[in-house]
């Protein structure tokens, strides 16, 4: 069995009522990537016209929004052909595939966010070396490693199970999480343990950096004049609120795949449902809305006058 696995066909057992409702789910869904596809887009777009926004900050910004396009293309065009479709499956390598981007994405997304905490610590912190710190080529350099570090990290892990046998094959939700590893006849230790370790690099040791830059900056703003506290509440308030939404997200997703409590299906529909949608929505509603500088080219935007 182990040399046919990738024509092993896996189903996903996590729709509720789909024969009733499968036009409903399908538009909801439609709709919601199609808010996806243009809130993001349209913000990346403000960023790339406006040379007054090509500074580190919005480019990081510009950076995490595509980065959530991405996500959202990993999940939501399967997601629609399993709404119109009779039989809701996926090739084991197909979902393999679908684990790893799914999870490479969302581990850069916390090493973004913490290139932005550091961003935002050498502004505040240090200003008169920020030029000097945050030159282009380092920009670039932190992009291409928010990007390659996770998707080396995390490849190890399809790699190890790959061609381990399947004794199950229908999947307890509606994209291939980490719940893909309970199908399997035999627990990996090696899997279990990597995946512990990729898990503390890629989310506490973020978080905890990400903390103590701001926990620094909380210091020395406190003891700056008014005009900087409010600098600071400006540009880091919106990490914050992206951070601690993702860190929930993600110890929600986690949780979820290891709970061994029988919910039922309508609730593991709800909790996955969560961790798809809020998050590709939330971050260009928090930067459009909360970033003075881009809300005043949206605002230019939809009154129709010129970007740039």
């Amino acid at each position: 069995m182990d040399n046919e696995l990738n024509g092993t066909y896996i189903t996903f057992d996590g729709h509720v009522e789909l024969q009733k409702y499968r036009y409903l789910y399908f538009v909801i869904m439609f709709t919601a990537y199609i808010l996806i596809l243009c809130s993001n887009s349209t913000i990346v777009g403000i960023i790339v016209i406006n040379k007054a926004l090509h500074e580190p900050m919005y480019i990081f910004i510009a950076a995490l929004l595509i980065n959530s396009v991405l996500y959202s293309t990993a999940i939501y065009p399967k997601l629609l052909i399993d709404f119109l479709s009779e039989k809701q499956i996926i090739s084991y390598s197909a979902c393999l595939f679908q684990w790893y981007i799914y999870y490479t994405l969302a581990i850069s997304e916390f090493f973004l966010l913490s290139v932005m905490a550091y961003d935002r610590y050498v502004s505040i912190c240090k200003p008169l070396q920020y030029s000097t710190i945050m030159r282009t080529k380092t920009v670039y350099v932190f992009l291409i490693l928010a990007w390659i570090l996770p998707a080396c990290q995390f490849s190890v892990g399809p790699l190890l199970i790959a061609n381990k046998k399947l004794c199950y094959f229908i999947l307890k939700g509606i994209i291939c999480n980490s719940t893909i590893q309970k199908l399997h006849c035999v627990s990996s230790t090696v899997l279990n343990v990597y995946g512990l370790i990729v898990f503390v690099i890629a989310v506490p040791l973020p978080v905890l950096f990400i903390l103590f830059t701001y926990t620094r900056i909380l210091i020395i703003t406190y003891r700056s004049n008014r005009e900087v506290r409010r600098k600071a509440a400006q540009t880091c308030l919106p990490h914050l609120l992206v951070l601690i939404n993702f860190s929930c997200l993600s110890a929600y997703d986690v949780l979820l795949a290891r709970l061994e409590t029988d919910f039922s299906k309508t609730v593991y529909l709800i909790m996955s449902l969560q961790m798809i949608l809020y998050h590709p929505l939330f971050n260009p509603i928090i930067y459009g809305l909360k970033m003075n500088d881009i809300f005043k080219h949206l605002k230019r935007l939809f009154n129709g006058d010129k970007l740039y």
